[in-house]
């Protein structure tokens, strides 16, 4: 894939999820891996090419990717996080960089980016806890200071209070998921009258220190940490890590397909899934 093929895919990505909304002081966003080659003559970026989404870069995505030919992966989360020293196949992340940069096939990872946009996951996220319910509300916690409405995670008011049971309905069916974990708040039960939800998409114990809200919606939280909510008169609802952000992909594809050039072909992965499964 040429590099001004490359540099169009990464601009409609950083169209919707620019890199100043992502949280540099630990987060690794960008173009992880450019595979690109020299452009040929006249080249302007308009070539069709094949994008694969997920949300994590294991090696049974790399394969997918090789096996469907792409040309660019973007990953959720970033797959290289620390210096690398060496480069081996014994280490399984490696060895999916390994085949990937033999196959010519970049990686773009947004992360944090997608979490704090205005229209991005948390915002995708308060959308489905809230359908069929009114807002009063809608507040940015840790709030970028140089973007309005953007934000690592959100507190939405509802109008009127909703049942637990009902919400938790909801998140089930935005998320397409059979089953999640309710820790519901000391003395309540599935009745519990919510009226406040504070929502981080992955993992939330950080972006929820210091916020009050009736309701934790996030993919995971410490066993201290959810005791002390709970034991505070507030319920939680975790989903595990990636399931808070997996439905989202169906948003980026639709984004990308009306940005990149007619003939590209945006897919979602098949074989990126939560590590965890209920037996």
């Amino acid at each position: 894939m040429s590099r001004a093929v490359v540099k169009r895919a990464v601009s409609a990505i950083q169209k919707f999820y620019p890199t100043k909304l992502a949280d540099k002081s630990w987060d690794n966003t960008g173009l992880l891996v450019d595979a690109s080659t020299e452009d040929a003559p006249g080249s302007k970026g308009d070539d069709p090419l094949r994008v694969l989404l997920t949300i994590d870069l294991t090696q049974s995505v790399a394969d997918e990717a090789v096996k469907n030919k792409t040309n660019l992966i973007m990953a959720y989360h970033p797959f290289i996080f620390k210096g690398l020293k060496s480069i081996t196949p014994s280490d399984p992340q490696q060895k999916s960089l390994i085949k990937l940069i033999r196959n010519d096939i970049s990686v773009y990872c947004p992360h944090t980016a997608v979490d704090s946009a205005k229209g991005g996951v948390n915002d995708f996220l308060a959308d489905g806890i809230t359908k069929g319910f009114s807002e009063k509300s809608r507040e940015i916690i840790q709030p970028d200071k140089n973007e309005e409405d953007c934000g690592m995670g959100r507190i939405v008011t509802l109008s009127e209070p909703a049942s637990l049971h009902s919400l938790s309905e909801n998140i089930k069916s935005s998320l397409g998921l059979n089953h999640i974990q309710v820790a519901v708040a000391a003395g309540q039960d599935k009745n519990h009258q919510i009226s406040r939800i504070a929502i981080c998409a992955g993992s939330g114990g950080s972006v929820f220190r210091g916020v009050d809200a009736d309701l934790f919606y996030t993919g995971e939280l410490s066993h201290h940490e959810a005791l002390y909510f709970t034991e505070t008169g507030s319920s939680v609802v975790a989903c595990n890590h990636t399931n808070t952000e997996r439905a989202f992909l169906s948003v980026i594809k639709d984004q990308l397909t009306k940005e990149l050039p007619e003939g590209s072909e945006i897919i979602i992965s098949n074989t990126d899934k939560d590590p965890y499964v209920t037996w």
